[in-house]
């Protein structure tokens, strides 16, 4: 009987234990859904990340709310049909792109090229990229064609640079269709590595006043001003406080709402990033240092690049390259005057450098980045980085690469230090980027790998950066199949 009991017992210990070893495989295991939990999978060429390239999926308590919130965003790009170098950009309240061709345009000219058709696309052959600039005489071929779109009139304007000799401008208040005569835009410098803006300054013959900057192989940018739309120039006068020092090369020029103007370049010291600000039309200029204490600053041939854009709500917003080639961010919400903490802005894809940085904004808060980078091997590639509420406590920032991994825009691997950190092919000396009007941000560069074939990149799908917080219409994905 004993034997019997211990029989019995052995059995039900077994049965115990069996259930305690059983696989693990046969438990429903139930996972809380986050917010970044969307309808359809996140691409493999699309991060949501934090400052320092954190990545936002690996945060369980995001705590993300308002206008800090993730969007299910995409990227892609489609090519012009022509070759580009330096590709400047702007865009028209008629929906039209346009973007500089280098020697496409009559006689060996500059083109302008109109791409209209692209914005609000529903169907890849509703597009079509052609040369608008075919005035009776047409400039020479310049060296460093550039376009830029007044963001108040739509006058579009036509800056070309001859030989390091002198500037000419030429301008259309009609997509376009006809040209005004080329008039001098030039005093007594050397002319090289130029940038033009506008903003509703108080302009006696215009209503906006317009400004450019050279560098001059003087000790800052030297700057011109307009107040006629282009019709005639002022002298040249120091883009920067007399005895700055800062070099004379600049980046973009940007207007503001409430009729400043900036630029960024080296600080006075010759380290260091700075935003200068003009509050009269460009006759004088003030320093306000970026905060570059912890960043540094770039050490490549495109060291001078520190980026600026302004929102609706006149917030300044800049970029730069740090000493380890990664994109940073600050923002100031007093003209220049203080600026919030850098943010390194790449995303957490194993990038080892960055470069030709460049930054737009909209309504108040949302801003894009654009900048190309390397995954190893000078395989280079194109990234938008994007912000819904730059003025949270811990931003979320949505980074698409614009084209597929197989689809690099150069990988030539013919230049020593790297394309995105010396002149490269059709990227030239710098990049550009605006905002449409339904808020979704365009990014001119270059396919260097296809022939140097001009490209405008964007987000297919994603938040719009004017007006509502909300979805933008979605568009085809383009790519190599448009060059």
């Amino acid at each position: 009987m004993r034997i019997l009991s211990y029989i019995i017992l052995a059995f039900m210990l077994n049965l115990s234990f069996a259930g305690c070893l059983a696989p693990e495989d046969n438990r429903t295991v139930i996972e809380e859904p986050t917010i970044f939990d969307f309808e359809k999978s996140i691409p493999e060429t699309t991060w949501y990340h934090y400052s320092g390239g954190i990545n936002a999926l690996d945060i369980s308590d995001a705590n993300l709310t308002g206008n800090n919130i993730p969007f299910w965003t995409e990227g892609s790009y489609y090519g012009i049909g022509m070759t580009t170098f330096e590709p400047t950009m702007g865009i028209t309240s008629n929906d039209n792109l346009y973007m500089s061709s280098y020697g496409n345009g009559p006689a060996g000219s500059t083109a302008i090229v109109q791409c209209s058709g692209l914005i609000e696309m529903k169907n890849l052959s509703e597009y079509n990229c052609v040369n608008t600039y075919n005035p009776i005489s047409p400039v020479p071929n310049s060296n460093d064609p550039y376009v830029y779109v007044d963001k108040w009139t739509d006058r579009i304007m036509k800056f070309d640079m001859h030989a390091l000799l002198g500037m000419t401008v030429e301008w259309s208040d009609d997509d376009g269709n006809s040209w005004s005569p080329p008039t001098p835009a030039t005093s007594y410098s050397v002319q090289d590595h130029q940038t033009i803006g506008s903003s509703p300054y108080d302009a006696a013959f215009h209503p906006t006043t317009w400004v450019f900057c050279i560098n001059g192989n003087w000790e800052a940018p030297l700057c011109s001003t307009s107040f006629d739309g282009g019709n005639t120039w002022s002298p040249e006068v120091p883009g920067a406080p007399l005895g700055c020092g800062s070099g004379g090369l600049s980046a973009h020029i940007e207007g503001a709402d409430n009729g400043n103007f900036y630029r960024g370049n080296i600080g006075c010291s010759g380290s260091g990033y700075s935003i200068y600000r003009s509050t009269d039309g460009g006759f004088t200029w003030t320093e306000h240092p970026l905060p570059t204490e912890e960043s540094g600053t770039a050490d490549t041939w495109n060291f001078e690049e520190a980026q600026v854009a302004i929102d609706e709500n006149n917030n300044v917003h800049a970029m730069w390259m740090g000493i380890d080639n990664m994109p940073y961010y600050s923002y100031s919400r007093d003209n220049g005057d203080s600026w919030s903490n850098a943010m390194m802005i790449a995303p957490p894809a194993n990038l080892v450098g960055t470069g030709f940085p460049v930054v737009t904004a909209g309504s108040e808060g949302r801003v894009a980045f654009g900048y190309v980078g390397d995954t190893g091997n000078q395989t280079w590639n194109g990234y938008m980085t994007i912000l819904t509420d730059a003025f949270s406590d811990n931003p979320l920032f949505t980074t698409v690469q614009i084209n597929l991994p197989d689809d690099p825009i150069d990988s030539s691997n013919a230049y020593p230090i790297g394309c995105g950190y010396e002149r490269c092919g059709g990227l030239g000396d710098f990049l550009d980027m605006a905002v449409d009007q339904y808020g979704r941000p365009w990014f001119s560069l270059a396919n260097n790998d296809a022939g140097e074939i001009g490209i405008f990149a964007t987000i297919t799908e994603g938040p719009t950066l004017r007006g509502d917080l909300q979805n933008l219409n979605a568009m085809p994905l383009g790519g190599a199949g448009t060059i």
